[in-house]
């Protein structure tokens, strides 16, 4: 055999080694995530409250508690997470966000959320259904609708 094959081998063999041990460690990871899920549906409770305000910020800077972050990995302390603070009853609190409705949490109105310890993981309106915001499009959708609209007024024109 010829020493490129051998190399091509070798490649292969490492390859096909580092998908085996990826995907063991994705279904490890996977069993991880479904018991942390199951122990937070656990302790989910409904509570109402008045959202002051919400933005992402660095977990050191979003004034939890320091057992909180002393848990997180510390690859993670300096990432941003979505941070909601809120009245609940007579008391100010802070609470992180569930990333996928952290869009859907109205500013300055009263909300039932289901919680989870300080993880926010469902909003409801209080009174009737939330607002989703439409996401921005992007530069090049809304100038090929403008081009689109300006193109219909000239035909419209024309036909004039």
């Amino acid at each position: 055999m010829s020493l490129f094959f051998k190399v091509l081998l070798i490649i292969l063999v490492i390859l096909t080694v580092v998908l085996i041990v990826l995907y063991f460690l994705g279904k490890r990871a996977e069993k991880k995530q479904a018991e942390q899920q199951e122990k937070i549906d656990a302790a989910a409770q409904n509570m109402t409250m008045l959202v002051i305000d919400k933005k992402r910020m660095k977990l050191k800077e979003a004034g939890f508690p320091a057992i909180v972050v002393e848990s997180t990995p510390k690859y993670l302390r300096r990432s941003k997470v979505p941070v909601v603070k809120a009245k609940v009853g007579p008391r100010i609190m802070t609470f992180m966000c569930d990333e996928q409705i952290f869009d859907m949490v109205p500013v300055k109105k009263e909300i039932k959320a289901t919680v989870s310890g300080i993880y926010i993981t469902a909003v409801r309106g209080l009174r009737g259904p939330l607002e989703v915001p439409q996401k921005k499009k992007k530069f090049s959708v809304r100038m090929r609708e403008k081009a689109d609209s300006l193109r219909k007024q000239a035909n419209a024109e024309k036909k004039k």
